[in-house]
C-alpha cells in the first residue's frame, strides 16, 4: 500500500508535522546549493528549512554548469560562503563589522540631513541585507562541489564558532559539533541577526528528530539513546 502524504509538509500522514510548523523570516538571504544525492533522502533538512523560511533559495547540482542560473542572479556584494577555512571569518566578526557600518552610516546620513536647530529624533537602524550560501551534502560531496565551483572561492568565507552539539539525533557521526545544514543555517542567521528568533527552525527540526525515532522498533531506537 502506497503512503498517504501530507499536502502541507509533504511528509506521511502518520508524520505530519504542520502542528509544529510556524514559518518566519529574516533579512538574510539563505542560499543552498543541494548535492543531487540529498534531495531522495528522508532526512532531508533542506526541505523542513524551506518549510519554516519559504524565502530559502534552493539550487541543486554538482558541476558550475548546474548552477549558471545561481550565478547570473547572485549580488555578490555582502554574499559569504558557509564554509571553514584558515581565511574565514566568524559569523559574530561578520555581524559586529556590518553593525558598525551602518551606525557609521546612519550617523553620517543624521548629521548631513538634520537641521541644527531641529529637535532629535530617534530612527530605526539601518541593516545591510546579505546573503549566505550552504553546501548540502556529506564533507566529500560539499568539497567536491566547491572544486567544481572555483568561484565560491572568490566569495568570503564565515564560519561559526558553535560549541554546542548537533540535535542530529538519528544521524550517524563521528563529531559531536557537525551540524545539519538546517543547523548551520539556523546558527548563521542567529549569528547575524541576534535579534531573530530561530526557534520555529529548531523546534520544527526536533519534531522531524522525534518523529523519526517514535516510529523505530525499540531496539534501534535504543542505539540512538545510548549514543548520547
Amino acid at each position: 500500500m502506497s503512503r498517504i502524504y501530507c499536502q502541507g509538509c509533504q511528509y506521511p500522514k502518520n508524520a505530519c508535522l504542520c502542528a509544529h510548523l510556524k514559518p518566519m523570516s529574516c533579512l538574510t538571504q539563505v542560499i543552498v546549493m543541494q548535492h543531487p544525492s540529498e534531495v531522495s533522502q528522508s532526512k532531508n533538512t533542506v526541505h523542513l528549512l524551506s518549510l519554516v523560511l519559504p524565502a530559502m533559495r534552493r539550487y541543486v547540482g554538482e558541476s558550475s554548469a548546474d548552477f549558471e542560473e545561481l550565478r547570473q542572479g547572485l549580488d555578490l556584494q555582502h554574499c559569504y560562503l558557509v564554509y571553514p577555512s584558515d581565511k574565514s571569518q566568524s559569523a559574530e566578526q561578520i555581524s559586529i563589522a556590518l553593525a558598525n557600518a551602518n551606525d557609521d552610516a546612519a550617523s553620517s546620513k543624521c548629521v548631513r540631513g538634520s537641521p541644527a536647530n531641529s529637535a532629535p529624533r530617534t530612527a530605526p537602524q539601518t541593516q545591510t541585507k546579505i546573503s549566505i550560501i550552504l553546501l548540502d551534502g556529506t564533507w566529500r560531496k560539499a568539497y567536491r562541489m566547491l572544486q567544481l565551483n572555483p568561484w565560491l572561492l572568490e566569495l568570503p568565507s564565515l564560519h561559526l564558532n558553535f560549541e554546542g552539539q548537533s540535535q542530529y539525533r538519528i544521524r550517524k557521526s563521528s563529531r559531536t559539533d557537525s551540524l545539519s545544514t538546517l543547523e548551520a543555517a539556523a546558527y548563521t542567521i542567529q549569528a547575524l541577526e541576534p535579534n531573530v528568533d530561530i526557534e520555529p527552525i529548531l523546534k520544527l527540526f526536533d519534531a522531524m528528530v522525534q518523529a523519526r525515532l517514535d516510529a523505530m522498533p525499540t531496539q534501534v531506537r535504543a542505539r540512538y539513546h545510548d549514543d548520547k
